[in-house]
């Protein structure tokens, strides 16, 4: 269990250095109206030993590419891809952890749209993603968020 909150600790870390390095006095200065709330989610895959070069290949051509898309779009802010630097015990092992921050919680709805227009063949990409679950043991989507450590939560 720790090494799963050292890991969310990680994640939370990465994204929390990611906003808070955001300019906000000029954003502050010319839009008084609230932001909406950035959304922020973790995907955690363990890969089948020996398949991660495989897996990562799929991951890259179909949800690396989408992330750039809605990056592009608007959608998603950032996201950071990492992996462990060590090993760990099986039951706790994991290959990558995504880490997305989108701009709202409605805009992590739009995957799904942008990945079918930036690849039409639906039976390729069926078959390839399909692909890429057999070679998948374990994953979890995760929203998360960010504490201030310094209030109560």
């Amino acid at each position: 269990m720790s090494r799963r909150i050292s890991s969310l600790v990680l994640a939370v870390s990465l994204v929390a250095g990611v906003i808070g390095s955001q300019p906000r006095a000029h954003a502050q200065a010319a839009a008084p109206a609230a932001q909406p709330n950035p959304y922020l989610v973790e995907w955690v895959y363990r890969v089948k030993y020996g398949s991660q070069d495989e897996w990562w290949k799929l991951f890259q051509k179909y949800q690396i590419a989408t992330l750039d898309k809605e990056k592009e779009l608007g959608y998603v802010n950032t996201y950071h891809v990492v992996r462990p630097g060590l090993h760990t015990s099986e039951d706790s092992r994991w290959d990558y952890r995504i880490v997305i921050v989108y701009k709202d919680q409605a805009s992590a709805s739009h995957g799904g749209e942008v990945e079918k227009s930036l690849f039409p063949d639906a039976e390729q990409r069926k078959r390839e993603e399909n692909r890429r679950w057999e070679l998948t043991t374990n994953h979890w989507d995760l929203p998360i968020r960010e504490v201030d450590p310094h209030i109560a939560d």
